[in-house]
């Protein structure tokens, strides 16, 4: 048993040494921090969606913008959109739920806001409608997906695609790099 528990850190610390080792995805998400931290500066919003435990990740994600991260600093506003319940079982009653975050976002989602959309396989259909969304709406497009990108790809202004086919893995890679940037725009927003 404990060798399996070692296998998995080791699973764990191959995917971000991939990672650290990929200049295409480094300098993209340099690319990601650099236009959260432009978007804020113009006062827009950082909108993040997920399913499942990546909505558990978009949700901690926008609480390390929103709340603080290193820095005790004013509020970002970023908000993960799956936060309210009855709107999400109405709308998915009433419309399916497909539309749970494309319906928000044609409320909510203006020109220079950013969707940050997380999904270990890239072919969420709930995602991919709010992606549709998005693009109507002029807004700036980060998806943070597994190796392949699945069809996120395809409408992606950034491409965060973990190099990795395993979900957890992937999850966890999730997290390190969303705290990589959300750290880059505090210090280049509060310096």
């Amino acid at each position: 048993m404990k060798q399996e528990i070692v296998n998995r850190l080791k699973a764990s610390i191959a995917v971000k040494e991939a990672i650290a080792q990929d200049e295409q995805l480094l300098a993209t998400i340099q690319q990601v921090a650099d236009v959260i931290t432009n978007s804020l500066r113009e006062d827009h919003k950082i909108l993040f969606c997920g399913n499942g435990g990546s909505a558990a990740d978009a949700q901690h994600l926008a609480a390390e913008f929103s709340g603080r991260f290193y820095k005790d600093r004013a509020p970002l506003y970023a908000e993960a959109l799956h936060c309210n319940s009855s709107y999400m079982t109405a709308v998915g009653n009433d419309y399916g739920y497909d539309q749970v975050y494309a319906r928000i976002l044609r409320g909510i989602g203006r020109k220079g806001d950013v969707l940050v959309c997380i999904s270990t396989s890239g072919n969420s259909g709930n995602i991919l409608e709010a992606m549709k969304v998005a693009k109507e709406q002029g807004m700036i497009i980060v998806s943070m997906t597994g190796q392949t990108g699945g069809k996120m790809k395809a409408d992606s202004d950034y491409l965060l695609n973990m190099p990795s086919t395993d979900t957890p893995r992937i999850q966890e890679a999730h997290i390190t790099t969303g705290h990589i940037i959300c750290e880059i725009v505090e210090n280049n927003l509060f310096s």
